[in-house]
């Protein structure tokens, strides 16, 4: 009896000590399997924003088409083909591709407008100061929508802000202006670029407020936005081309023919899409706070890189400038999570604070 008692239990034993060690391989699998996930959105994140900066660099320095407007407006069209045409690949292979069904409405439009003329603002400004500043100062160009962020979420909304937020806002500030003194004193200062970056910077933070009020026109959904938001920018853009002259130079531009070109105008198109999607892949994937910090790095080897290409010698303080205004964004970022997750403690049942905790700290700038 003992011995048939103590076979039990040596069986048991080991078929448990199996099951743990079976279920602890499972989850080192498991972890692997996600970190290698993430790793590779990341990955890809940082491939498509660092290429389409440097794209879209490209194509705008182009001397023989001096055309900014008639560029963004060639990008906008391509969203909106690319939105038709993911709408096609959900309707056939609606276990592959996920995408909503987006059919044009004149009164949604309408009610899309008022963002529609900030976002034209937006990519705009953003690259006409890519345009003069180039990409090893772009990310000190147009650092400031954090700090156009708080002054017109108090402007606007009536909100304040903690000292600890304000504190964040004056080192970017801090970082901005040693940047262009140090940028002047070699000699490479554009101020026509330093007052594009300004202004986009402004209208990348009125783009996140109008965003919050149009958004219950479309549903919630980020990419019927994008279509409505990109086909009334192509309305838009067409007059401002024909007041600025671009049309003349666009008609009298030597590789109009060239399929080399057009490409590389498309490529830019196709990368402004991706971006979108890769955004919040990765947000999805980590987390807002997360995001945000992979974005600060990103622009931290954007710079490098950028620097690295163009064979320049850049001084302690200049690099000192990029450090302030990444280490500022990326401070803010952290102390508007914690605010929001407090926020949010007292308030459990309000879903509502948690979106907004995600648009506050999921900003990161391509």
């Amino acid at each position: 009896m003992n011995r048939t008692q103590l076979k039990r239990s040596s069986i048991l034993r080991m078929a448990l000590t199996g099951a743990e060690e079976t279920n602890q391989d499972d989850n080192e699998d498991s972890f692997i399997l996600r970190a290698v996930r993430i790793a590779a959105v990341v990955a890809l994140y940082w491939f498509i924003s660092i290429t389409m900066v440097f794209l879209n660099s490209y194509l705008l320095d182009n001397r023989d088409l001096d055309a900014p407007l008639f560029v963004t407006f060639y990008q906008c069209a391509v969203t909106v083909g690319l939105c038709w045409l993911m709408q096609l690949l959900s309707l056939m292979c609606p276990g592959v591709v996920n995408f909503p069904s987006v059919t044009f409405s004149l009164k949604t439009s309408r009610e899309v407008l008022p963002l529609s003329i900030v976002f034209i603002g937006m990519i705009t400004f953003n690259n006409l100061c890519l345009k003069y500043v180039g990409v090893a100062f772009y990310t000190v160009g147009r650092s400031l929508s954090t700090v156009f962020n708080v002054l017109l979420s108090y402007v606007v909304l009536k909100q304040t802000t903690s000292f600890q937020a304000l504190t964040c806002c004056g080192i970017i500030l801090g970082g901005f202006w040693l940047g262009v003194d140090q940028e002047g004193l070699t000699g490479s200062l554009s101020w026509s670029g330093v007052f594009f970056g300004v202004l986009a910077s402004a209208c990348v933070s009125l783009n996140a407020i109008y965003t919050k009020k149009v958004m219950p026109a479309v549903n919630g959904s980020i990419w019927k936005l994008s279509y409505y938001n990109n086909i009334n920018a192509c309305v838009l853009f067409l007059p401002l081309i024909i007041v600025f002259g671009e049309l003349s130079r666009v008609a009298s531009f030597s590789r109009l023919t060239d399929l080399g070109f057009w490409g590389m105008m498309t490529l830019g198109g196709v990368f402004g899409f991706a971006i979108g999607y890769v955004t919040g892949l990765q947000i999805k994937f980590t987390s807002p706070l997360t995001h945000n910090v992979s974005g600060t790095a990103k622009a931290c080897a954007q710079t490098v890189i950028a620097v690295v290409y163009n064979s320049s010698s850049k001084s302690l303080l200049w690099w000192t400038s990029n450090m302030m205004v990444l280490s500022g964004s990326s401070a803010y970022t952290w102390v508007k999570s914690q605010e929001m997750k407090k926020t949010s403690c007292r308030d459990p049942q309000d879903p509502a604070k948690e979106n907004l905790l995600q648009k506050e700290t999921g900003k990161a700038g391509v």
